[in-house]
């Protein structure tokens, strides 16, 4: 009788060391997965925010939300993408080729420092890092000052119509078509340049812009546009709006944000807030060279609370962006 009230206790402890250890082989398992935590930012936002990996090994993830939705991506990798919902685990796999430094992000609009949740993959190996020249950014090239005014001397009395000037487009010199000439200067500057090109002396100047109009159009594709507003959409108007008149539904907390931690002198993560560019402002944004924006988006406002989007956006994605931004200021630029 003795050994089967043995038997019995010792059935009793095995099955509760069982029920112990099979949310550590569900934690601990799938190759040891690094467990992320995500939290608002005021929170605390990623935990851990910086993590390790080593090229050519598979990463196992394990997303964890501790408050509202957040998403989860790697910048430039837009495939990572993937939503990190409250209550649940999300597990993700991840393989780097190359070593280097990666940003991971959250791609849902969680709150009014959603921009500050961002964390860092360090990847090491014995590959090479990539052997692509890094070059300086086109605002460094050409000297542009990101933080100086920048406002068109002369805007137009009409939007500027691409599909107005087709008739005298014809004329225009090459040099005026080019990429180059299209990123280096501003739609203002366009203006005044053609304005005193002999061709255009008998236009006038709600013609002369539609020539301006013309040139940003010919430098830029349908399907850069589209993917431009599609970033513009996911990423930006939240606080610029949807519209790009700087109303998004975060603007106003912003404003707020800032104009209390001048008042109070609190900490840096309110001083820098301020209220969203209005993209729909002929004199700030006919005045802005496509370099320009590609700095501001590449670097990010700083005084602003303008995120850098650098680590995060490709080349392409960045300058499909750009594009879509002169769309509030010119007709006939979406497909």
């Amino acid at each position: 009788m003795r050994k089967a009230e043995v038997f019995a206790e010792i059935l009793v402890i095995a099955i509760s060391l069982g029920v112990i250890a099979i949310p550590l082989v569900l934690r601990f398992g799938a190759g040891n997965a690094i467990e992320i935590h995500a939290r608002v930012a005021e929170a605390g936002g990623w935990m851990p925010d910086g993590i390790k990996a080593k090229a050519g090994e598979t990463l196992h993830l394990r997303l964890i939300s501790d408050d509202v939705l957040h998403g989860f991506a790697i910048g430039q990798m837009p495939e990572t993408e993937v939503d990190v919902e409250p209550g649940k685990v999300t597990d993700i796999s991840l393989e780097f080729s190359q070593p280097g430094n990666y940003t991971f992000y959250c791609t849902r609009w969680c709150g009014l420092n959603h921009w500050r949740m961002r964390g860092t993959i360090e990847v090491s190996g014995d590959a090479p890092a990539s052997t692509q020249p890094v070059s300086e950014p086109l605002y460094v090239t050409l000297g542009i000052d990101l933080d100086a005014p920048h406002p068109a001397v002369e805007i137009p009395s009409q939007t500027p119509s691409a599909s107005r000037s087709a008739q005298v487009a014809s004329d225009l010199p090459d040099a005026y078509l080019s990429t180059d000439y299209y990123r280096a200067n501003s739609p203002a500057e366009a203006f005044s340049q053609l304005r005193a090109e002999p061709s255009t002396a008998t236009l006038e100047d709600a013609q002369v812009w539609d020539l301006v109009a013309y040139i940003w159009r010919s430098n830029i594709s349908g399907d850069g546009i589209l993917d431009g507003q599609s970033l513009y959409q996911a990423n930006c108007a939240a606080c610029h709006g949807e519209d790009g008149s700087g109303n998004g539904i975060f603007a106003d907390d912003l404003e707020a944000a800032g104009e209390a931690s001048m008042q109070s002198m609190q900490g840096a993560d309110e001083m820098m807030m301020q209220r969203p560019k209005d993209f729909t402002n002929p004199r700030q944004m006919l005045g802005a060279s496509p370099a320009l924006l590609h700095g501001k988006i590449t670097r990010g406002g700083m005084g602003t609370g303008m995120p850098m989007w650098g680590a995060i956006f490709s080349e392409a994605q960045i300058w499909g962006i750009i594009a879509y931004l002169y769309d509030f200021q010119f007709e006939g630029f979406s497909p």
